[in-house]
This record gives C-alpha cells, sequence and structure tokens, in this order.
C-alpha cells in the first residue's frame, strides 16, 4: 500500500507543477482591427471615395469627430503573464484622411514604440507651401536673405 502511495503523491507533485508551470505561460488579447495591406494596396490616393473605401476595407469603429475628417483603424495586443498585470506589447493606429469633397488624401500607418507614437507608413506627404500663392510665398522670403550665400 505505500508505493501506491508513494506513486500516487509524485503524480500529484508532477500534476501540480505542470498545473503551475501552464498557469505561467502568456496569454495574448489581441483587439480591434488593421485591414491587410493587400487590402490596403486596392485604394487609390486621390481617386478613391468614403464609399469606395467602406466597401474595401469597411467602416471603421473610430472616425475622426472634426468635419468627419478622417478614418481610424486601431489594433492593440497585450499580454498577460501570471498573476501580473497585462501589458500592452503592440498597438497599430490605420489613418486614412478624406479632403473636404470625401476622396482620400492619405494613408498613413502609426505604432506605439517605448510610449512614443512612431510613423510606420506613408502614402502622401503633405508639402507646408500648400495653401500659399507663388506670390507670398516669394514675399515670404524677404527678409531671409542672406547673400553670404551666394558667394559659396
Amino acid at each position: 500500500m505505500s508505493n501506491n502511495t508513494g506513486k500516487l503523491r509524485r503524480f500529484i507533485l508532477v500534476a501540480a507543477l505542470g498545473t503551475g508551470l501552464a498557469a505561467c505561460s502568456p496569454q495574448f488579447v489581441n483587439h480591434g482591427y488593421i485591414p491587410p495591406p493587400e487590402d490596403l494596396e486596392r485604394l487609390t490616393v486621390g481617386v478613391d471615395t468614403r464609399s469606395t473605401v467602406d466597401e474595401a476595407i469597411g467602416v471603421p469603429s473610430t472616425a475622426g469627430v472634426v468635419n468627419a475628417s478622417g478614418y481610424y483603424y486601431v489594433r492593440s495586443r497585450k499580454r498577460t503573464l501570471g498573476a501580473f498585470a497585462p501589458k500592452e506589447i503592440e498597438r497599430r493606429v490605420l489613418a486614412i484622411s478624406f479632403t473636404e469633397g470625401g476622396v482620400v488624401s492619405n494613408i498613413e500607418e502609426f505604432g506605439l514604440e517605448r510610449g512614443q507614437v512612431v510613423p510606420l507608413t506613408r502614402r502622401v506627404t503633405t508639402s507646408g507651401v500648400r495653401d500659399k500663392s507663388f506670390l507670398r510665398q516669394l514675399l515670404g522670403n524677404i527678409g531671409r536673405f542672406n547673400p553670404a550665400g551666394l558667394a559659396g
């Protein structure tokens, strides 16, 4: 009987250790949605509209609050390890901007790296001279002229 009791104790010990180790394995939770890159490739900046974006990749859960300026797709991934609090290990934001006429003007993807928002991809880069006429740009340079720059 003592031989069976020893085997039972070893079995219980191994089962308890196995359960304890399994409880310490990381568990991941995904939240949100970002369309895959192959779906985003179907969108053309300057051509597609809100309705074609809705059909191609779906309506986002978040949109811009100022004049419905853009669509925002957000995805995050959290890891829980044992009894510790969940930790966010990845966050991605896809921003699709529209013009006042509802045409796609920019597609950007941002990430959260070390607590800082980092642009990951950008389809269109806007220039700072967007709303300035030629004359305004020319007159705006008065006072910034440096003759030493001409000599080399």
